[in-house]
């Protein structure tokens, strides 16, 4: 099991991190005990974080399987307690599950803007397919200005570019 110091020491993997749950679920994860399973209130009493921050962490987590929990339930009361542990093991495929779902979005932009051709108001800034221009007769339907010809070939050359260094980080180029 690799240890959340070994994880967070990886930049890329620690951007990651604190972009799915900030700096202080970082925080949480730096003193979550390992090997057991803890309630969310005792989180938050051996942590010194707040509940709700501890709380929201570890739901962000779960939403990721990053994070798991196991309920029980109180005979006499009927209160439910979630215990928690971490499953960091897994964050490398949930990071590269992240990068295919982004490169399936960009791929399909990509072929959007190449099989399309554009018009733009230059008044309103707002950027029309052909076919929509078209039915308008090439002038805007908010402001009546004829629609130019809008070159996408620079958009197209960065999408391109990102796919190429996104396929190739996933080793598949």
């Amino acid at each position: 099991m690799v240890s959340v110091a070994e994880l967070l020491s990886d930049p890329a993997i620690e951007a990651y991190i604190v972009r799915l749950i900030g700096e202080e679920g970082v925080e949480l994860i730096k003193r979550f005990p390992e090997e057991e399973e803890y309630s969310d209130e005792e989180l938050a009493e051996r942590t010194g974080i707040n509940l709700n921050s501890v709380r929201h962490t570890l739901y962000s987590l779960y939403e990721k399987r990053l994070a798991e929990y196991r309920r029980l339930k109180n005979t006499e009361t009927g209160w439910l307690t979630y215990l928690w542990h971490l499953r960091l093991d897994r964050i490398r495929d949930v990071i590269e599950e992240d990068i295919k779902y982004i490169l399936e979005n960009l791929e399909a932009r990509l072929a959007y803007e190449e099989r399309n051709d554009f018009y733009m108001c230059k008044h309103c800034g707002v950027i029309y397919t052909f076919t929509e221009s078209a039915s308008w007769n090439f002038e805007c339907p908010n402001c009546e200005e004829m629609l130019e010809h809008f070159d996408n070939e620079l958009l197209v050359a960065a999408l391109k570019k990102r796919v190429k260094k996104i396929r190739e980080s996933l080793g598949s180029a």
